[in-house]
């Protein structure tokens, strides 16, 4: 009779290996079989972690969360240590009577009363010892214990495999953390770039001219159009450069006015104009052993530009209405989207500064020259302002994607943001679609004349459009598909094989 109750035991056991694919719910599933099935209490399964030689609780039955927290066991401290350290099974008649026996869970205290059993079996890969199986179960004189251990240790060897695809993912995915932490730490050591996003092959050149130029103390000009990210650039360079732990000082000089701009730069004495009621210090005074990032330099006055090439040239400068020469240590770092070569020819920009400032120019491609970043960028946005808006919007769905493929973006970067953040705010489902996107994408090219589509084309691509995502978010099963629909099989398979989709090809 003994035997039959084990083998339906063992049957059971193996139905639940087979019946979920995640492996840790199969694995619980096993633990509930043997402790009802055997009135045991409690039961766990540890796992060794051979990176940092520590076992602790991977699955476990009647214990709390905080309870498998505690179970954390040095290799061949107490008894699970030493079942995993010698590979070789444990039984203890009595707990209560055990030295080593460690209650690190401290599970046992409440059942002081009644007197408790343990049973303690390897798990084993081949012949290496990677976690151990083991349950309490109330003492009885009649059990044999033997007996018991045999019969877990046949559990043992029927679980081996789920736990060890289940330690395979677990390693897997902390090698994955920590070469993520690792080329992290060595990027931002090496670029601190980590806010201009890019793989493509000018962006790429952008990041070496940064790690060339950022060691020293050079003079860089940095070109492009209007929102490629010019001030991305500026900070990257100064936060990998020798002056990193220095003040960084931005000033727009687009956004001063012509009176204001050099009482800006340098500062003012007091009494020097109508309104300077106190000493006022300039932005390079302030950005003394540190960098300053000089935007839209372009626009700066001619009189302003005189004494602009004297702080390159000489470090040092008066204040406007003062009489006192003030040395400073700064590194200049400017950008413009205007043409200065232009300039220098119309007399509006002083040649000689032009060439003091494009030391080390670095130029910002515009977004249509970066096609293969723009879905990357989209992505970056779409989880920014997803997470800022409490939306679960995971993708893009195809004809979106087409969309901001085509499109010739002018306003490069910053235009695209504002047209995700725009998107992330119509949409209340989990897709950007194309018909969330600005009416400026719709036609998806440069010219105002609108698409040359019917009524009747437009419905059948939105329909299409709605079929395939349906698809997608449900693997290829029509009836779920359906579901999100709020549609019928026969409805959904007619329009399918219209549009000649195929739900196969999504599974």
């Amino acid at each position: 009779m003994k035997r039959i109750e084990d083998v339906t035991l063992l049957y059971e056991i193996s139905e639940a290996l087979n019946e979920h694919l995640d492996l840790k719910k199969s694995l619980y599933k096993v633990l509930d079989i043997l402790c009802s099935s055997m009135n045991m209490p409690r039961g766990t399964l540890t796992l060794l972690n051979p990176l940092r030689d520590e076992i602790s609780i991977e699955v476990a039955h009647g214990l709390s969360k905080s309870a498998m927290q505690k179970g954390k066991y040095k290799l061949g401290e107490g008894i699970t240590g030493r079942v995993i350290e010698t590979g070789k099974a444990v039984t203890i008649p009595k707990i209560s009577q055990e030295p080593l026996f460690l209650d690190r869970t401290a599970s046992r205290k409440t059942q002081q009363d009644q007197e408790l059993s343990f049973i303690c079996v390897p798990v084993k890969k081949g012949n290496q010892v990677i976690g151990a199986l083991s349950v309490d179960m109330p003492f009885d004189e009649s059990y044999s214990l033997k007996d018991g251990k045999k019969l877990m240790s046949v559990i043992a060897t029927m679980v081996a495999r789920q736990v060890i695809n289940l330690e395979t993912i677990r390693l897997e995915k902390e090698h994955l953390r920590e070469e993520n932490i690792r080329l992290r730490n060595e990027l931002e050591n090496r670029y601190r770039i980590t806010d201009i996003i890019g793989n493509s092959n000018k962006m790429r050149e952008v990041y070496q001219m940064i790690s060339q130029v950022s060691k020293s103390n050079a003079t860089v000009l940095i070109r492009g159009e209007s929102g490629t990210g010019k001030e991305l650039v500026a900070n990257s360079i100064h936060y990998n450069s020798l002056r990193s732990k220095g003040t960084f000082v931005k000033v727009n000089c687009a956004a001063l006015p012509a009176n204001l701009i050099e009482s800006e730069l340098f500062g003012h004495e007091k009494g020097a104009f109508t309104g300077a009621i106190k000493q006022k210090l300039g932005k390079f005074e302030l950005a003394n052993k540190g960098t300053i990032f000089l935007d839209e330099v372009g626009s700066v006055d001619l009189n302003v530009q005189v004494k602009f090439l004297r702080v390159l040239q000489e470090k040092e400068f008066e204040r406007v209405g003062g009489y006192k020469t003030i040395k400073t240590d700064v590194r200049i770092i400017t950008a413009t989207n205007k043409n200065l070569e232009q300039a220098v020819e119309e007399d509006t920009f002083r040649h000689d500064l032009y060439y003091r400032l494009n030391v080390f120019p670095i130029y910002m491609p515009p977004l249509r020259e970066r096609k293969t970043d723009i879905l990357l960028l989209a992505d970056h946005f779409l989880e920014k302002y997803a997470k800022e808006n409490h939306k679960n919007i995971l993708r893009f769905s195809t004809p979106a994607i087409d969309m901001l493929m085509d499109y010739h973006w002018p306003g490069n970067v910053r235009e695209l943001e504002n047209c995700i953040e725009r998107a992330v705010l119509l949409c209340e489902e989990g897709v950007i679609h194309s018909y969330h996107l600005p009416p400026t994408l719709q036609t998806g090219t440069e010219s105002d004349t609108l698409p040359v589509l019917s009524l009747e084309d437009t419905v059948e691509n939105l329909e299409k459009e709605m079929i395939i995502d349906a698809l997608k978010n449900t693997r290829g099963n029509i009836t779920l598909a359906t579901q999100i629909l709020k549609t019928t099989v026969r409805k959904f398979s007619y329009k399918a094989n219209k549009y000649n989709v195929d739900y196969r090809h999504y599974r």
